[in-house]
């Protein structure tokens, strides 16, 4: 058996999504399964190293996950020739800097979105990548889920003929953190520390359109601030600078219109927290996170507008549920063991930095759309 041992630093792992999304879920299940199997007799095993500010979560991070090594010095971290993988989970502002460092330092990256604050500093890190011959990827993590995942293969079937429109509907109430604790960071709610729905969703929203219906060629946006006052980690209130909720079109390649309402103020009555409504000329399918629903032109009800009597149609009937034809896995791991591949065998890796910067460019174009209230068309990087 050849073993290709990975060091892989991992910093800012001990956020929420570090922690579930990428070190529990991902790479400590990757070691439990031993490895990534590349071929016969042939395994990539990663050996992270813990990276962060504050020694006692790194202590007890290790211990909830089996890693045995960490250090609250980033450059020590850098300085192993083992270690062959940067990733970065850190907050967005911090990212840049760390990033720089590691391409110095000859590692390859991996990184989660935004990569960046700014467009401009996006592809700062994509050249910079490219010029060292690094190999480099960000997190796109949407794709692999298995109810897109089914949108895609319903779109291969050309079960929907004519693709017209995309319809997402993303969020939840996130609360304010007075009688109840807040589920996401307040940071996410101060503009001076990178917040803000729209540059995180917006990011997410371009490589899914991108990568399932249609490159992006033009946006109008329209945020809001709805919540003006939260209260923080330590119980103090602070003005809400950032938006919190996003109404967002786009406008795709071979006409189709896609629209998507992102907001941490709504209350779900829905399938999931994102669902994806997609209307063709033969069908329509719903999905979720995980489960998809599809209405073929057979099964479409004829309904007729009438006020005055009680809706005879019960629309939820008429849709059938698309079965589980693969195995799905998390998402984040998925693309992990991708990455992993790619560092040790080569190959193609499309999901990589300058994919990134697109996602932030669509984010920019959002605010400034937001700003002048206008359409603003969408330039190639």
């Amino acid at each position: 058996m050849r073993k290709h041992t990975i060091g892989i630093i991992m910093n800012g792992v001990t956020g929420r999504m570090g922690t579930n999304q990428h070190l529990l879920r991902s790479i400590a299940e990757i070691i439990k399964q031993e490895g990534v199997k590349i071929g016969p007799g042939e395994t990539i095993i990663p050996d992270p190293v813990l990276v962060g500010r504050d020694r006692d979560k790194l202590e007890k991070l290790c211990a909830l996950s089996g890693v045995q090594k960490m250090t609250t010095d980033l450059g020590e971290a850098l300085a192993d020739a083992d270690n062959k993988i940067y990733f970065d989970a850190q907050v967005t502002g911090r990212r840049a800097d760390a990033i720089r460092q590691a391409v110095r330092a000859g590692k390859h990256i991996y990184c989660e979105k935004p990569i960046s604050v700014d467009t401009a500093t996006a592809m700062e890190l994509y050249r910079l990548c490219q010029e060292a011959g690094v190999k480099h990827g960000v997190v796109q993590d949407k794709l692999w889920l298995p109810g897109v995942i089914k949108l895609k293969r319903l779109i291969q079937q050309g079960f929907f003929g004519t693709i017209l429109s995309v319809r997402g509907e993303f969020g939840y109430w996130v609360f304010e953190g007075d009688s109840i604790p807040a589920q996401r960071p307040s940071w996410n709610y101060r503009k001076e520390e990178d917040g803000g729905i729209i540059s995180d969703m917006l990011c997410h929203w371009r490589y899914l359109l991108d990568n399932v219906f249609g490159k992006v060629k033009a946006v109008s946006c329209l945020g809001a601030t709805h919540i003006p006052r939260r209260i923080d980690e330590q119980g103090k209130t602070y003005a809400s600078t950032a938006d919190d909720a996003a109404y967002a079109t786009f406008e795709l390649e071979g006409g189709i219109i896609a629209q998507f309402n992102s907001a941490w103020t709504v209350r779900v009555r829905r399938d999931d927290l994102l669902t994806l409504q997609v209307d063709g000329t033969k069908g329509s399918a719903v999905a979720g996170l995980r489960e998809c629903y599809i209405q073929h032109y057979g099964n479409t009800p004829k309904p007729v507008w009438n006020p005055d009597i009680a809706q005879p149609i019960n629309f939820f009937e008429g849709w059938a549920k698309v079965p589980e034809q693969e195995v799905y896995e998390n998402a984040f791991k998925v693309q992990w063991e991708l990455f992993l591949r790619h560092v040790v065998k080569g190959g193609p890796f499309p999901w990589d930095l300058r994919e990134g910067a697109k996602g932030v460019q669509l984010a920019e174009k959002g605010l400034e759309s937001w700003s002048k209230r206008c359409w603003l068309d969408i330039p190639e990087l």
